[in-house]
């Protein structure tokens, strides 16, 4: 499945059965002898009352990840497709949580996705003092950089570009999470504002690298802009994968993310 671009396996485990190991995350991710994803889902038995299902989240490293909007999506559609939810509005556990999802149909689905954390010791980014809008560090063999730091339920950097076509996504997204400011690493997105309700994204995430979408990358970018003043509360985020709403009614709400999912094929492992 996809959700803007943004590709993964997805794997129902509400038998019991074990989640995939390192190894076999890799080798499904692998786009040459694989499978081929950004990461691999699985769909798991929920966790807390009153939740439909619950999902957890593989790099395709093999390392864990607590949040993954596109993905929290393509589970509801799934789940849809499966017969399992019923509703218009449900609920889903993921790694960081619990998530009110609305069916929007066409494939649209729209997810709760937690109240932004900007503390430093809530990202986590290892600084001292209180929280800023904006960070500045001279990384080695870079120079300085700036960027804003938000949790989404996973780290995020946010560098403000002039065009995201030029970004250095490879080199700069790489550099901040092997710099050591994000104990956890993090996934680093390059913003472009294109006005005050739409800016356009590209997103290094740790773990896969540059994707065609992050939908908490995208929700952590209008965060960040919204704190500094330089976009209004519901933004149009274009990726180069399709194109995500969100909305962030105020500073105690929760950021709501809404977009497409797709199904693409469907098979039987045998590596």
């Amino acid at each position: 499945m996809h959700g803007a671009g943004n590709d993964f396996v997805i794997l129902d485990l509400r038998d019991g059965a074990p989640p995939p190991s390192p190894d076999l995350c890799r080798a499904l991710a692998d786009r040459h002898a694989g499978v081929g994803c950004d990461q691999i889902l699985t769909i798991e038995p929920a966790r807390t009352p009153g939740s439909l299902a619950g999902y957890g989240i593989w790099n395709a490293d093999g390392s864990a990840s607590a949040q993954c909007g596109n993905g929290a999506r393509c589970v509801a559609a799934w789940l849809v497709r499966d017969g399992a939810a019923s509703d218009a509005r449900f609920v889903l556990d993921s790694p960081a949580g619990s998530h009110a999802v609305d069916v929007l149909g066409d494939g649209h689905f729209r997810v709760a996705m937690g109240v932004p954390r900007f503390a430093p010791a809530q990202v986590p980014l290892a600084v001292e003092g209180a929280e800023r809008d904006d960070y500045a560090f001279a990384l080695a063999h870079v120079g300085l950089i700036r960027f804003g730091a938000v949790s989404m339920g996973n780290p995020h950097a946010v560098i403000e570009v002039d065009d995201a076509d030029v970004a250095p996504v490879g080199v700069l997204g790489p550099a901040l999470q092997d710099s050591g400011l994000f104990p956890q690493s993090a996934n680093v997105g390059f913003a472009q504002v294109i006005d005050r309700s739409r800016i356009r994204l590209r997103v290094y995430e740790r773990g896969a690298g540059e994707t065609l979408a992050c939908g908490s990358g995208a929700c952590a970018a209008v965060a960040v802009l919204v704190r500094r003043g330089r976009v209004d509360r519901e933004v149009a985020v274009s990726l180069p994968g399709g194109e995500l709403h969100i909305a962030w009614p105020d500073d105690a709400a929760q950021v709501a993310m809404a977009g497409p999912t797709a199904f693409v094929f469907e098979g039987e492992w045998t590596g």
